[in-house]
């Protein structure tokens, strides 16, 4: 097995003992593993805001950066893991995906977590399949 890492200079650098995003290769297409993604300025480094929105919007947006260095977009997540500190949130992440991810949706899991690395409010991770 080939593994492709995959590397968007539009989504921050990896903090830590990981790649942004991992791919693998097969004859019906390329599956990609996106590491889980915080509210972090590709540029400053610095979280985005203290506001749930601002850091969901550019959750979403680091996605949608590293997506495109593998091929895809945000169209092509099958499976997408949200983490929240906290679930009172949860519409409100809802309502940001239904204006960025078009139908039909991913299949997602929603998770209420204690805490997330740089003091985050909000991460999330994806799977998605592009086609040949």
């Amino acid at each position: 097995m080939d593994k492709t890492i995959i590397q968007s200079a539009n989504a921050p650098a990896p903090v830590g003992t990981y790649s942004q995003a991992v791919a693998i290769d097969q004859p019906s297409g390329r599956t990609v593993w996106v590491s889980g993604q915080i509210g972090l300025d590709p540029i400053t480094g610095q979280m985005v805001s203290d506001d749930f929105d601002a850091q969901a919007r550019q959750v979403f947006q680091n996605l949608s950066a590293i997506a495109e260095a593998a091929g895809g977009s945000l169209a092509d997540i099958v499976k997408l893991t949200l983490y929240l500190t906290d679930l009172g949130e949860f519409a409100k992440a809802n309502a940001i995906m239904a204006e960025l991810f078009p139908k039909p949706f991913p299949a997602r899991s929603a998770v209420g977590v204690a805490a997330l690395p740089k003091g985050a409010i909000f991460e999330a991770d994806a799977v998605l399949v592009l086609h040949r």
